[in-house]
C-alpha cells in the first residue's frame, strides 16, 4: 500500500527542507523524499580529521547577510567567521597584491537593464572591444570576464546582463561583498534543519530515488525506488525542490523525472532559458603551510602568508583560496564554465594532478615537491552526479521571467522551488534556495484554503 501524505517533498537540499519545516509547522503531514542517502542536496560538509576545519564539497560561502542563514544561526549561537586575507593575481607571469575587485566595477557599472537583453560577453564586445584597448583597459576586461564567469561559473557567451544586474543589485541589499564561513560549514545549517524537523512529524525517506510523477488536479502518485525495491507515495500536493539541472534532463538520464502527464510547454520553455553552470572544485591539504615563505620578486618584503584570494588566467584552476583568517594548510581550487567542461568526468587523481601543476606554475613551487607535500585532497564531481548535473544556475540573454515561470504552481497541485526559481536575484545561493522553499510552503498553504 502507498504511504499517504498531505505533501510530498522531492529533494532534501536547502528549499526542499526549509519548505518541509514550515509545512509541517503548519500542521501539514509531510513526506520528504530524497535520492541520496544524506540531506543536504549541494551542501555537502566534511571534516578533516587532521585539521578539523570544515571542507565544503559543495556551497561553501555564506554571501553577506541574508536573514535566511543568518537568523537560525544566530539563534543557536553558533559562530561565523568573516573571510579574510589579501588578494593575489598571477599576470604577466607574475605574481602581485591587486585590486581585483576594484578594477572590475568601473566595467559592471555600464550594464543597463533597460536596453534590451544581451550576454556579457556581447555586452563586452559592444562597449570594450579588444581591439581598442589600451593595456589597462584590456587587463580590466579580461578581469570582468574572469569574474562573472567564476563567480557564476557561467558561460559569457549565454550569461544575460539583465541577470547578472539583478543579481548584483540583490547583493548590494544585503551586503553581498562580504562573505562568511560558519565554524563547521554548512554543516551547522543542515544540524538546525534536522532539530527542526525533529519537532515535527515529518517523515523523511533518504536513499529513495524518485522515478515518476503522476499527477491530476489535487492528487499526486509518486513512484520511487528504495534499497528494498518499489516504493508508492500519494498526496494532495507536491513540491519538486531538485535541480535545475535534474528537470533539464531527458526522460532516459540516469536520475531524471518523469512526470505523467508532461510537463507543460510554459516550464519547457523556462527551463529552455536557464542555464546550469559547470563547476570543478578540488580542496588540497599540505603538511604545511608551504606558501607562507613565498616572496614574489618585485613585491619584497611581501609574502603569501596572508593570501586569501589568488586569481589569474589558468586555463584549468583560474581561481584558488585559502582558509584566512584560520590559517590552515589547506587550498581550494576553483575550475567553473569552460575550464570545468575540460575537466567534467575526469577521475578523482586527474584532477588533483591538474591542480597541482597549475599551482606550480602559479606559486614558482615544482610539481614534484607538491605532491609530496600533499596529504590529502577532497573532490567530487557535481556535473557527474545524476542527482545535481551541475554547480547552480544562471539566466542567460532573454531569460527575463523564467525563474517566475519555473516556479510557478500548477493547478494548486505541483509546486516548484529550488534556487533556480528564486525571483529575489538571489539565484545560486543557499539563501535563495531557503527563500524559494518558503515562498513554496506559502504557496501551498494558501491554496488550501
Amino acid at each position: 500500500m502507498p504511504t499517504v501524505a498531505d505533501v510530498i517533498v522531492v529533494g532534501a537540499g536547502a528549499a526542499g527542507l526549509a519548505a518541509a519545516v514550515d509545512l509541517a509547522r503548519a500542521g501539514l503531514a509531510v513526506t520528504i523524499l530524497e535520492a541520496r542517502d544524506r540531506i543536504g542536496g549541494r551542501m555537502f560538509t566534511q571534516i578533516d580529521p587532521v585539521t578539523g576545519h570544515a571542507i565544503e564539497l559543495g556551497a561553501e560561502f555564506v554571501h553577506g547577510l541574508p536573514s535566511e542563514i543568518w537568523e537560525p544561526l544566530r539563534a543557536r549561537a553558533v559562530a561565523v567567521k568573516e573571510v579574510g586575507g589579501e588578494p593575489w593575481c598571477f599576470e604577466n607571469r607574475a605574481l602581485a597584491r591587486c585590486d581585483f575587485f576594484g578594477q572590475i566595477d568601473e566595467v559592471l557599472a555600464r550594464m543597463d537593464g533597460k536596453s534590451p537583453d544581451e550576454s556579457f560577453l556581447s555586452f563586452l564586445d559592444k562597449h570594450y572591444p579588444e581591439s581598442e584597448m589600451s593595456g589597462k583597459g584590456r587587463a580590466a576586461r579580461r578581469r570582468a570576464l574572469n569574474y562573472v564567469t567564476g563567480f557564476n561559473a557561467a558561460d559569457a557567451g549565454k550569461v544575460g546582463v539583465h541577470w547578472l544586474l539583478k543579481g548584483m543589485r540583490a547583493e548590494e541589499k544585503i551586503d553581498g561583498g562580504r562573505a562568511f564561513r560558519s565554524q563547521h560549514g554548512y554543516q551547522d545549517l543542515l544540524a538546525i534543519f534536522r532539530d527542526e524537523l525533529a519537532e515535527t512529524k515529518t517523515m523523511l525517506r533518504t536513499g529513495t530515488r524518485v522515478d515518476e510523477l503522476e499527477w491530476a488536479a489535487g492528487q499526486v502518485r509518486v513512484s520511487a525506488h528504495q534499497a528494498g525495491g518499489p516504493c508508492q507515495v500519494t498526496a494532495r500536493r507536491l513540491l519538486v525542490s531538485v535541480p535545475l539541472g535534474v528537470l533539464q534532463a531527458r526522460p532516459d538520464d540516469a536520475g531524471a523525472l518523469r512526470f505523467t502527464p508532461p510537463l507543460p510547454e510554459s516550464k519547457r520553455d523556462a527551463l529552455g532559458r536557464l542555464e546550469m553552470g559547470k563547476v570543478v572544485r578540488v580542496t588540497l591539504r599540505f603538511r604545511e603551510r608551504f606558501w607562507e615563505t613565498i616572496a614574489p620578486p618585485n613585491q619584497a618584503p611581501a609574502t603569501l602568508s596572508e593570501m586569501g584570494f589568488l586569481f589569474s588566467e589558468d586555463e584549468w584552476f583560474p581561481t584558488w583560496w585559502t582558509t584566512m583568517p584560520d590559517k590552515f594548510p589547506i587550498l581550494v581550487g576553483w575550475s567553473p564554465a569552460h575550464c570545468a567542461e575540460k575537466l567534467a568526468g575526469q577521475s578523482r587523481t586527474v584532477v588533483i594532478e591538474r591542480g597541482l601543476k597549475t599551482l606550480s606554475q602559479l606559486l614558482g613551487v615544482a610539481a614534484a615537491r607538491l605532491a609530496q607535500l600533499l596529504e590529502t585532497a577532497y573532490f567530487h564531481d557535481w556535473w557527474a552526479d545524476p542527482f545535481s548535473r551541475g554547480a547552480y544556475s544562471y539566466g542567460a540573454a532573454g531569460s527575463d521571467g523564467a525563474q517566475e515561470a519555473l516556479g510557478e504552481p500548477m493547478k494548486n497541485t505541483i509546486f516548484f522551488a529550488g534556487e533556480a526559481t528564486d525571483t529575489s536575484g538571489h539565484n545560486g545561493t543557499v539563501h535563495g534556495a531557503i527563500a524559494s522553499g518558503r515562498r513554496a510552503a506559502r504557496e501551498i498553504l494558501r491554496g488550501l484554503d
